[in-house]
């Protein structure tokens, strides 16, 4: 029987919540004795109605603490749950050997937040910057599913075993990233997914590889546009 998660599926549903909602603020979920998951609430969320989530991976060697802070302030300010991951090793399982356990916490993660909070199916992004951004593509286009969004930051590669659904994607690369060169990177991932059908914005800034804090706000913009329109 094939096992969809060697190819980067996510078995997470949609579900109503069961357990008490988290007050607003930074939580260390608990789930895991090594590297677990923070989950940021902002002030203000009713979490009987739907809310949008994104969840935030971390570069190479990174960590939570370090990825958090380009995004906690846009979470708080524009009212959206921030589900910073971890990966296990030093960085997500499909850049070392392919999809394994950060795959699997993460449904665990999600699972734990969709228990607390209802979340708006409409609006759920796996963002990231260099290897985080590369895991939000690979992922996020095998489980277009469930994810809505996907914002890429200097993503370096794109690996996808099986498309699912038809996630926006926003790409931002620089064009003096000597980590990832753009022209086998950000250039060449558009290259792939206009063809493909994917609604796309590619962006090129003249940065390096460092995240650009303009590029994130655009993104933000780009995620939560449909929901400014509501309101």
């Amino acid at each position: 029987m094939l096992n969809l998660s060697l190819l980067g599926r996510l078995d997470f549903r949609h579900v109503a919540p069961t357990r008490p909602a988290l007050p607003p603020g930074r939580h260390d979920l608990g789930l895991f004795d090594t590297r677990d998951y923070v989950l940021i609430v902002p002030e203000g969320i009713d979490p009987a109605r739907p809310t949008p989530l994104m969840v935030l991976f971390h570069g190479g060697g990174g960590s939570a603490e370090k990825i958090l802070p380009i995004m906690r302030r846009h979470a708080e300010e524009h009212g959206f749950l921030l589900l910073v991951p971890q990966s296990l090793l030093p960085t997500w399982d499909i850049v070392i050997a392919g999809n394994g356990p950060d795959l699997e916490r993460l449904g665990t993660g999600l699972a734990e937040v969709a228990s607390r909070f209802a979340l708006d199916p409409a609006h759920l992004a796996f963002a990231g910057h260099s290897d985080g951004g590369s895991y939000s593509l690979s992922t996020g286009l095998s489980n277009g599913r469930i994810v809505t969004h996907i914002l890429a930051f200097s993503a370096g590669f794109m690996t996808v075993l099986a498309q699912e659904g038809a996630p926006k994607v926003f790409i931002a690369h620089g064009q003096n990233d000597t980590q990832t060169p753009i022209h086998t990177a950000g250039r060449s991932h558009a290259a792939k997914l206009r063809p493909a059908g994917y609604e796309l914005t590619y962006i090129e800034h003249p940065g390096p590889h460092a995240s650009q804090p303009d590029m994130v706000k655009l993104g933000v913009d780009y995620f939560l546009k449909d929901v400014a329109r509501a309101g």
